[in-house]
């Protein structure tokens, strides 16, 4: 028996054989052409024939995984199109009268050098993107199918690292699960695989030949191991957790329609995190009592141009009426550091996480912050629509903020346009609004902390950074301190407290933040009946 120590993406067990797959080999020579403009040709019908194949994915993900997750291919569909990267290809033909396999090959390396050698995580992690459109052109331009070749059985892919565009390829009745050599917790792959619900493992040391390939192997998700020729001992104790892994999701199923009422009688808000109107199957899918987190920002990103009011208007007013009376919980635009739009012209910026971002492009760019907040007051009035605020750190900021959406009530007053009652909260993902908790739960309807943000500036480590995964402690003391104190300064004002980050989901925390007094939890609606399961079963006054 082998076994091999990964990091874990998804809990669970999967018991299979191994099956290796590895990029189909594109051979790429430099050939001499005497029609550049043939060639050229040529490359253009490759870039349109690998767009159209992203946008069918990029349609066909959005059903399975929700649009959140789906798009990167409305991303790596961008990329397809940059100007520079479009002409360094063009550039090669024309110059070295070569041909396009060659010069997308010789791009490809020098952008993806380029990325690398970047000090912003996040264009870092643009590299392997350019690596992925780069295949997705060589193999339309050599002729052959794109995407996971078909399997006989299902099975566990082991592999180097696994494109996100190769990922949401896989047959999920033939993937077990997957297991790769690369890839970080916050790739996008290991995004896709949470969103897909497939075990996973990255960052496994496991030799891609034939010392496993074929042989019958266990993820164990919860210890993130890999045994190759279990042992008969491991094999029947994993068979056990497999069958109980499988009923307790049945049991699951019961649970839709109940109450978040624990034993004792306290109830709890159960909410989703949601990216787009489209992601809304999933939450009544999951029987979630709201949405607790709605990511405008993914209308913006999504446009090559701010997005209009009326464009944002039908967005929300969708939701609010597809809801249906309970509460939905727009975040206002959280632009900045890992998520860019070119449109905005942010400068460039030594620590984009710490830079212009979210909230304070809102409060310097006012007609930006306007037109979203006339969107939402306008879809209030279809629906039970409750705004938030990112980054806050001081009141001035949420002072300021009152004073445009009171302008912004006034204008639309005057022009006698309906709008509802509209609660009113602020994110606390920053020290420094924990600190000033006390202060800021005067000026607002509710707090609602997020946990990655808040986990990322109070242990000064940058989440996207897969070198600082040992030190990285969303459970450290400090944190859970913070909750605490955030959630006793809202009840003495008489608020609400939530939480819609990582850390909600966390069922290894689900009785504490009971024990705290939280009173919302917003998850990614795959994680809505684990937690009521363990909320209908606790007694909070025996904790």
């Amino acid at each position: 028996m082998l076994t091999f120590q990964g990091k874990s993406v998804i809990n669970g067990v999967a018991i299979g054989k191994i099956f290796i797959y590895k990029k189909g080999e594109q051979q790429v020579k430099r050939t001499k052409i005497e029609d550049t403009e043939s060639e050229l040709a040529r490359f253009r019908n490759a870039q349109q024939e690998a767009i159209k194949q992203l946008q069918d994915l990029y349609e066909s993900s959005v059903k399975s995984i929700g649009e959140a997750s789906a798009a990167i291919f409305e991303i790596h569909q961008m990329m397809l199109q940059d100007d520079g990267f479009v002409e360094a290809i063009e550039n090669i033909i024309e110059t070295q009268s070569v041909n396009a396999e060659y010069a997308v090959a010789a791009t490809s390396d020098n952008f993806y050098k380029m990325f690398s050698d970047m000090e912003d995580d996040y264009m870092r992690e643009r590299a392997a993107d350019v690596k992925d459109i780069s295949e997705r052109l060589l193999t339309v331009l050599n002729g052959k199918s794109a995407g996971m070749e078909k399997l006989s059985e299902p099975v566990i892919i082991a592999a180097d690292d696994l494109a996100p565009s190769e990922t949401v390829q896989l047959d999920k009745d033939k993937v077990l699960a997957f297991v790769t050599v690369h890839g970080s917790l916050n790739s996008h792959t290991a995004i896709l695989a949470k969103t897909m619900n497939i075990p996973a493992l990255i960052g496994t040391p496991i030799p891609l030949d034939d010392t496993v390939d074929g042989k019958p192997a266990i993820i164990d998700g919860a210890k993130g191991i890999l045994y190759v020729e279990p042992e008969e001992e491991i094999l029947a104790q994993m068979q056990e957790r497999k069958k109980a892994e499988e009923e307790q999701k049945e049991l699951l199923l019961t649970l839709r329609g109940k109450e978040n009422i624990t034993l004792d009688g306290r109830k709890i808000k159960l909410y989703a995190n949601i990216g787009n109107s489209k992601d809304l199957a999933m939450v009544l899918q999951n029987d979630a009592g709201g949405i607790g987190l709605f990511r405008s920002e993914f209308l913006y990103l999504e446009k090559e141009d701010y997005p209009t009011e009326e464009e944002q208007f039908t967005v929300y007013k969708t939701v609010a009426e597809t809801m249906a009376g309970k509460k939905v919980i727009i975040r206002t635009l959280d632009i900045g550091a890992d998520k860019q739009a070119d449109y905005f012209k942010l400068a460039h910026e030594e620590n984009p996480a710490m830079g212009l971002r979210a909230i304070r492009i809102c409060l310097t760019r006012p007609e930006v912050f306007k037109t979203q907040l006339r969107a939402l007051f306008r879809a209030s009035a279809y629906g039970n629509i409750a705004v938030m605020y990112p980054m806050i750190i001081s009141v001035d900021e949420v002072r300021k903020i009152k004073e445009i959406v009171a302008e912004v009530k006034k204008e639309l007053e005057e022009q006698h346009i309906e709008y509802g009652e509209v609660e009113q909260g602020i994110m606390i993902e920053t020290p420094a609004a924990v600190v000033m908790s006390d202060e800021l739960a005067k000026e607002v309807d509710f707090f609602s902390i997020g946990t990655n943000d808040l986990t990322q500036y109070t242990l000064a480590i940058d989440r996207q950074n897969p070198e600082l995964d040992a030190f990285y402690d969303s459970h450290h003391p400090a944190i859970l301190r913070m909750i605490q104190t955030v959630v006793d300064n809202a009840h003495k004002a008489g608020i609400w407290a939530g939480i819609c980050g990582e850390l909600g989901a966390d069922t290894s925390l689900t009785q504490e933040f009971l024990k705290m007094g939280v009173d919302e939890l917003s998850v990614s609606p795959g994680r809505i009946l684990p937690i009521r399961k363990i909320i209908l079963e606790t007694d909070v006054n025996t904790l």
